[in-house]
């Protein structure tokens, strides 16, 4: 394992985000925390419990979940993409670094700065709505292997895209109305069933469901089955990158 070759492009992608910091980190933080001022302050206190827990303590993990998702596919594909657009994935490839080590690389800057833009997004909601976590080494869990899952699909991505346009239309088109449609602002139980039913093939179900157990211990999916979910799309990913890496996809011409 070249441990110099993944600490070398670990470091570059994280100089990246220091070098970002509005883009990075305040502009996320600041988006998210003005939903927790219209709907957990403003709106939240007039509205009911959900499952005896306050609305705007209640919306608080889809939330999170929220951003966690767009930034983590955000920065992996950004970062994969970068070095393509400007030639330079040339010297990564032939660098002796395996796509293994590339990939931790890259996948584990991302996951990390996703991870950390989590705790900060965290600690910012409880300047204005009160919430407890109840499990939070499951809190831990679902927060670090959601953040590998989806910055390993943002790599898929960022190789995919041959343009900046299509980096934003998975993300923009796809996981931010899966997220909304996910139970972020709701219980899925308070849908008519056949929705519930039609609700239930939304993968992002499951990673709320999850996080949101982690807080309070209520859940609209098992999560046992919410960890599952995100394992078998985790392997999905890997699946993916492996074939990539194999064939050249995108990588070769």
């Amino acid at each position: 394992m070249n441990i110099h070759g993944i600490r070398a492009i670990y470091k570059f992608e994280m100089a990246r985000m220091w070098r970002t910091l509005m883009q990075s980190i305040a502009s996320p933080v600041i988006s998210t925390s003005l939903y927790f001022v219209v709907f957990g302050s403003a709106i939240g206190s007039r509205m009911g419990d959900i499952d005896g827990v306050s609305y705007g303590a209640f919306i608080i993990p889809g939330l999170v979940m929220l951003s966690l998702l767009m930034q983590s596919i955000s920065n992996a594909s950004f970062g994969i993409y970068m070095p393509k657009f400007s030639g330079t994935i040339y010297e990564v490839l032939s660098a002796p670094v395996s796509y293994v080590e590339a990939v931790l690389g890259y996948v584990g800057a991302a996951a990390t700065k996703s991870v950390i833009l989590g705790i900060i997004i965290l600690v910012t909601a409880r300047l204005f709505v009160d919430y407890s976590i109840d499990h939070p080494f499951w809190m831990l869990f679902f927060l670090v292997l959601t953040s590998v899952t989806f910055s390993l699909l943002g790599f898929i991505i960022g190789i995919w895209a041959d343009s900046f346009e299509k980096l934003q239309i998975v993300p923009l088109m796809i996981v931010t109305p899966l997220v909304f449609l996910g139970g972020t602002f709701y219980s899925i139980d308070m849908l008519p069933p056949i929705w519930q039913t039609i609700t239930l093939f939304n993968p992002v179900v499951y990673l709320i469901s999850g996080f949101r157990w982690a807080f309070y211990g209520i859940s609209d999916v098992n999560v046992v089955v919410s960890a599952g979910m995100i394992f078998l799309f985790l392997l999905a990913c890997v699946l993916t990158v492996g074939y990539i890496f194999k064939t050249g996809y995108r990588l070769r011409s």
